[in-house]
């Protein structure tokens, strides 16, 4: 064990050893971590909140710039605020996934690893004093968002739902019913999101879409042919370039849009806070040390909220309209009653089906948000990579974020777990909402 926490260690290590900057390197740890865990992508979205929440409301604290997400900023004078941001990251990580955390395998080895970087890099430019206070407030911030989203309705015992077996609503799919009670265990309880409490949108319906298309209409037909020709495991129409990035996609997208974010924030790039609290390449005045941090806090702060509301909004939808996959549509759709749709009692996905219905799709409401935010903070047609932790050695460039959704859509579709009208409802619920993060939350007070 601690073998293998010493080789993840240095994996965090190298990997943040270049920006040297306690958000950031600690936004790493935390994807690192989920990693090891086998953590669901729903579940990060939610973990990747309250480590953000807690990273900026300690950083805030401090510099007092910005509205609170949920604690006042009351942080001790002259505290460093890397020590609070490293703090408070550290402990919602602990709770998670170190000794005596919710999940396993126990990570308190890595974590603690993480910590001695961390207090080593913070100790060259800090006092032992201000690194004190930092730390104490830290903390006590991790403490009271640990306590707030304790009763938001996230369990591991969740109620299972099996849907129902009238036309056009989901049940468990042939290829990955719903998960097994060891997975269940192990916090993959999608049900319980559609009515969990929200961070930042005034509750879960608050931007509930209409419903799916009706199987007897065109879209509907559209939508059946396209997934049904796209998306079959032995489709000759899907070239081997969208099988790829198919597979890209596959990945949590809470860790593919922070791994963007990260690169974007890098030291170098010519984006630099204006007048107003935001960015622009136009301003040439270089910020460092607290100014940086807490830019980096609120960035990924309104991401990971963002997403992580965007997730709810979007499991509420999914369970309010049941709507099934395209696996059992094209099994099961003989009785529909439109003419443009023919079964294939064997068609299969490229993918094994997620056990949760189709309407809207998960990975557009979520990357919907994330693009949304970084595209307000750096410009929509910003150039980025994107890699995964699933795909090795696969780079994806994109010249906007409209480009990259566009092709996340497409990804969902060609894995064949999705129908159209369910990725761009699902894009549109998550603009939404990141709209509304942004508008009600990280207000400059001064």
């Amino acid at each position: 064990m601690r073998k293998a926490a010493l080789a993840v260690f240095l994996v965090f290590a190298i990997g943040t050893a270049a920006r040297a900057d306690e958000v950031t390197a600690w936004n790493e740890t935390l994807f690192r971590t989920a990693v090891v865990a086998a953590s669901t992508p729903l579940n990060v979205s939610r973990f990747a909140a309250l480590v953000q929440t807690a990273v900026f409301d300690a950083v805030n604290g401090i510099e007092r710039r910005y509205t609170p997400i949920h604690v006042d900023p009351a942080g001790p004078a002259g505290a460093s605020s890397s020590a609070a941001a490293m703090q408070a990251a550290y402990s919602i990580l602990v709770r998670l996934y170190g000794q005596g955390g919710l999940f396993t395998p126990n990570q308190q080895a890595t974590l603690d690893g993480a910590l001695a970087a961390s207090l080593a890099r913070i100790a060259r430019h800090d006092s032992e004093a201000a690194i004190a206070s930092g730390r104490a407030w830290g903390q006590d911030v991790a403490d009271a968002i640990w306590a707030w989203r304790s009763t938001d309705g996230f369990n591991l015992n969740p109620p299972i739902w099996q849907g129902f077996t009238g036309l056009g609503q989901w049940r468990p799919t042939p290829n990955d019913p719903y998960p097994s009670p060891a997975v269940l265990a192990n916090g993959a309880g999608y049900p319980q999101f559609a009515t969990m409490i929200t961070w930042s949108i005034p509750s879960a319906s608050s931007f509930r879409p209409g419903g799916p298309p009706a199987l007897t209409s065109d879209q509907y037909a559209k939508d059946f042919n396209e997934t049904k020709l796209m998306g079959s495991q032995t489709s000759t129409a899907r070239s081997s370039h969208q099988t790829v990035y198919s597979w890209l996609w596959a990945s949590s997208a809470s860790y593919l849009w922070n791994h963007v974010a990260l690169s974007l924030l890098e030291p170098g790039r010519e984006d630099h806070e204006d007048r107003d609290g935001r960015f622009d390449r136009d301003d040439r005045h270089d910020f460092r040390g607290s100014r940086t941090l807490l830019r980096n806090a609120r960035v990924l702060a309104a991401l990971d909220i963002a997403m992580a509301d965007a997730a709810i909004g979007c499991w509420d939808a999914k369970y309010t309209y049941n709507f099934w996959r395209p696996i059992t549509a094209i099994r099961e759709t003989a009785d529909d009653e439109n003419e443009g749709t023919t079964p294939d009692p064997t068609w299969t996905p490229l993918f094994a089906t997620p056990a949760h219905p189709d309407y809207p799709s998960g990975h557009s409401c979520v990357s919907g948000a994330a693009t949304a935010v970084l595209a307000n903070e750096f410009g929509e047609r910003t150039r980025f990579d994107m890699t995964s932790d699933l795909l090795l050695n696969v780079t994806r460039s994109f010249r906007s974020f409209t480009d990259a959704l566009e092709e996340m859509k497409n990804a969902r579709i060609f894995a064949g777990i999705h129908f159209r009208t369910a990725c761009e409802v699902g894009a549109a619920l998550g603009k939404e909402v990141a709209e509304y993060v942004l508008e009600h939350n990280f207000q400059r007070v001064r």
